[in-house]
């Protein structure tokens, strides 16, 4: 009998350490708003499965996924007549920043503001420890008086006739993106001998990573289609905008058939056809990523 209840006991007790050691991982997990607890939205069994499949080390920022779904795979490089992709990036930036909690659009007031007309405002300063969104953040915060997000994706991208405004552009981001990704295992670095000159390219290693990125897109239009943005993971949503704005997405629909690609492209003109202002002011809608939405819509 004494056995029987030390056995007990004991049972009990390590029932309750581990239920103190499961609070103390969730109290340390609530860092980064949006990004690691709910890395695909609402956290369902596909997500925590996906999460599994995925190491935190090749967990990708939408700067990458933008990034990557623009790379040839062997080439390892983007196309050289896309000039989309650059303020395509910034915007990336400026929406993750957003998710993450850094970033957003200033109250607009008893005289509502249109979202193009509001400037963006630091929410916290924390460091992100990602360099480019580090880098993005210290310009929003020390910027007085702020700037819309449509100046914001002009300034980061360099494109400004201001001498004096400048030192906001972000240099060689595609070329930074692609050291990331070579630092998380999806890429490598090879030189390349184009004729007149030399040139750092970035080829595909790890495809597995690059088809799930893929086979997520479809499935966001396709399968798991659910007709309503609102309802969609914010960095899914994100993702679909930004890469058509970046011109490639088509590049994640090219394997598809005639006819599934016909329906993914339907529903993407769908959501390109939904009015910003209007989706901004509904529950739970980042302002901030709708903003962005705008610039690139108008």
């Amino acid at each position: 009998m004494t056995s029987l209840a030390q056995r007990s006991s004991g049972l009990v007790q390590r029932r309750t350490e581990a239920s103190r050691s499961s609070a103390s991982d969730k109290d340390r997990g609530t860092g980064d708003e949006d990004f690691e607890t709910r890395r695909h939205g609402g956290g369902g069994e596909e997500e925590e499965e996906e999460d599994k499949a995925d190491s935190k080390e090749t967990r990708l920022t939408l700067m990458e996924e933008v990034l990557l779904l623009g790379l040839k795979d062997r080439e390892g490089y983007t196309s050289f007549w896309n000039d989309c992709i650059s303020s395509g990036l910034r915007g990336c930036m400026l929406i993750e920043l957003a998710i993450r909690g850094r970033l957003q659009l200033e109250t607009c007031g008893v005289r509502r503001k249109s979202l193009l007309a509001r400037k963006v405002i630091c929410k916290s300063d924390a460091q992100t420890g990602d360099v480019l969104l580090d880098e993005a953040l210290k310009h929003v915060k020390e910027t007085q008086p702020p700037e819309t997000v449509q100046s914001w994706i002009e300034l980061l991208s360099g494109e400004t006739w201001n001498p004096l405004k400048l030192h906001y552009q972000l240099r060689n981001v595609r070329e930074r993106l692609a050291k990331n990704l070579v630092e998380k295992g999806v890429l490598t670095t090879e030189k390349q001998n184009f004729l007149l000159f030399d040139m750092t390219t970035h080829p595909l290693t790890n495809n597995n990573i690059k088809q799930r990125l893929i086979k997520r897109v479809q499935e966001a239009v396709l399968e798991k289609w659910v007709n309503d943005p609102h309802r969609m993971d914010k960095r899914m949503l994100a993702l679909i905008f930004l890469a058509h704005s970046s011109d490639v997405l088509e590049n994640a629909f090219s394997p598809l058939l005639d006819d599934q690609y016909d329906l993914a492209m339907k529903r993407v003109r769908q959501l390109l056809d939904l009015e910003p202002e209007g989706e901004s002011t509904k529950t739970n809608a980042n302002e901030l990523l709708w903003a962005v939405v705008a610039a690139f819509t108008k």
